[in-house]
């Protein structure tokens, strides 16, 4: 099964941005290789520039603690574990604590290093960190793993609130949806959404069907049109009946 995600505004589709920079992150930190480090240390920046454009450690704590002002009203619901509503709860204590104690703006300690932003200011240019142009830079590449680990792992480490305060909104929100399975006539499907106010679709597809969905949505309707790929992979309709596990989420 693949599962599409399609934000239905801006506020989540830059979580989502962010949520993809960061799993590129865990995975190519923890990478040996100094090239795979290099691609740790870029995306760091690609999530300042991204986390940069908005407010959204303000953001962030105000959605934390509507969802624990919403869960706290399930407290004398008998139906709902009270254990797991405990669990829950108090992981939107310590998340939403430890976003609050971060000081300063987002990865200020970032941008506050000025050899970390030489760097940055060659990464944009295609070839723009080779020895000759950062030596500093290609000899801190040659340093043992764990010094590089380490070193990386300081540069993001305020960041870190931010990126657990948004996993866990992203998985409240994604929590909240309960899947329909659909079909789409002929490749194409389109619902009345009626001015209710969503904030992610959520699309799961057989994965031997070959389908790739093109979604466009806003709070009157949705549209999907399904497409395949050929052997030059560029996208054609797809003329058959799709069927599909359709999640509208919201908070």
């Amino acid at each position: 099964m693949i599962v599409y995600e399609y934000p239905f505004n801006e506020r989540i589709r830059t979580l989502l941005r962010l949520e993809d920079l960061y799993e590129k992150f865990k995975f190519f930190v923890q990478q040996e290789h100094p090239m795979q480090h290099h691609v740790a240390l870029a995306t760091i920046f690609d999530m300042l520039e991204v986390a940069g454009r908005a407010d959204l450690k303000s953001d962030l704590l105000q959605e934390l603690e509507r969802q624990k002002q919403s869960l706290l009203a399930y407290r004398s619901n008998p139906a709902v574990a009270a254990e797991a509503l405990d669990a829950i709860l108090a992981e939107l204590d310590q998340v939403s604590s430890a976003l609050g104690a971060a000081q300063g703006k987002t990865g200020q300690n970032v941008r506050d290093n000025e050899w970390l932003m030489s760097i940055r200011g060659r990464t944009i240019i295609p070839g723009g960190a080779c020895e000759f142009d950062l030596p500093s830079y290609y000899a801190w590449q040659k340093r043992p793993f764990d010094q590089r680990h380490a070193d990386i792992m300081g540069w993001f480490g305020p960041l870190a609130p931010l990126c657990d305060a948004l996993a866990l909104v992203l998985r409240l929100l994604r929590d909240s949806g309960r899947p329909t399975k659909m079909i789409a006539a002929s490749g194409s499907y389109q619902q009345m959404l009626q001015g209710k106010i969503y904030h992610m679709l959520r699309l799961g597809l057989d994965e031997s069907l070959g389908a790739i969905p093109e979604i466009s949505a806003n709070k009157y309707m949705l549209w999907v049109r399904f497409t395949t790929q050929g052997g030059d992979l560029k996208p054609k309709s797809l003329e058959e009946d799709v069927p599909f596990e359709l999640t509208l989420c919201n908070f």
